[in-house]
């Protein structure tokens, strides 16, 4: 008997190459998902145009570099559905539908939206695109009868409009056609940047995942420690310190007690502290380099992977897109 697994949906905008805080905060987690739940992982190109609309130049390149990733990382097309947003249509189709049912206020008062605005100063936000945002998730998540979201705490907000859209059609239709998606909560570690603000390719502090072992290396050695070690006899207080943050996650817990001792005592320098985690974030790199290499040279692999992800999601949707129409009454032609 076949098992019938739960399904786990997530994605990812291609708006630049992905960097450590990614494979920590996501990649990692998806991987372990993929043996226990039937999974649809996708590249959200047309969420990345909500913000990103003017300068298209290199979301293809991201999209492949994307997916390359994920491949390095661990996720298995024989596992998982990896496909790209606008290559199943569909996902506009319901998208459009659902926007005819949604009330504007309910769009208007997702805590991101204000939050977004407020902080990107450079580009024009006042679109339908970036204001439907919630909408488009809400209608990726609903096309494929989603069970769970991988989601932070942080991040409740964006699943309730979703399942209140869930009810909303139900209740309009008098069909069960949606289920009510529920959080998969996971607690995502916060990786700091560079400069002790958490990574983000807005604040160009990353180290990203294509980053070769001698940049990775220098990035580290530059970082930033406790302003209160002026001199390598000057005793510290580690917490003050990002390269500490990065211990936490990827030190084993008798090197972070190594470097409390030593920096608190002043017995070891700041290089040195940095030479312990340069080590451990190479040795979580150096396999996904490996794996990089490979799949930069395998083209052909990459295309197939897209076309097989590509033509599995769009049959699941399809019937969820059927079952939608009819609940309509508008399922004229549709199959």
């Amino acid at each position: 008997m076949v098992r019938v697994m739960d399904v786990v949906l997530s994605g990812m905008q291609p708006s630049g190459k992905l960097h450590l805080g990614n494979l920590v905060g996501a990649l990692q987690n998806w991987v372990k998902l993929q043996d226990e739940y039937e999974c649809y992982y996708f590249v959200a190109d047309w969420h990345a145009l909500t913000s990103q609309y003017i300068d298209t130049s290199r979301i293809r390149e991201n999209i492949r570099d994307m997916l390359i990733n994920w491949l390095s990382a661990g996720l298995s097309p024989e596992k998982a559905t990896l496909f790209i947003q606008s290559m199943v249509k569909a996902h506009a189709e319901l998208h459009v539908l659902l926007s005819m049912i949604v009330p504007l206020p309910w769009l208007a008062r997702v805590p991101s939206f204000k939050e977004k605005k407020q902080e990107v100063k450079d580009r024009d936000l006042n679109t339908y695109g970036f204001l439907g945002y919630p909408l488009l998730q809400s209608a990726d998540i609903l096309l494929y009868k989603t069970q769970y979201v991988p989601i932070g705490q942080d991040q409740l907000p964006h699943l309730e409009i979703t399942r209140e859209i869930s009810r909303r059609f139900n209740n309009i239709y008098n069909k069960d056609v949606f289920i009510e998606p529920k959080p998969l909560l996971t607690s995502f570690p916060k990786v700091v940047g560079l400069d002790g603000r958490k990574m983000s390719k807005t604040y160009n502090n990353c180290i990203y995942l294509s980053d070769t072992p001698d940049e990775v290396a220098h990035k580290i050695k530059t970082m930033v420690t406790d302003p209160a070690r002026v001199r390598r006899k000057d005793p510290g207080t580690p917490e003050l310190s990002p390269v500490f943050q990065l211990h936490k996650i990827f030190s084993s817990q008798p090197e972070q007690d190594e470097v409390v001792q030593g920096c608190t005592t002043a017995d070891i320098g700041c290089i040195d502290c940095k030479k312990i985690l340069i080590r451990n974030i190479l040795k979580v790199l150096e396999p996904l380099w490996e794996k990089r290499e490979h799949y930069l040279r395998s083209t052909g692999f990459i295309d197939d992977v897209v076309h097989q992800g590509t033509k599995k999601a769009a049959k699941k949707a399809q019937e969820i897109m059927y079952e939608v129409t009819q609940a309509m009454g508008i399922d004229y032609g549709y199959l």
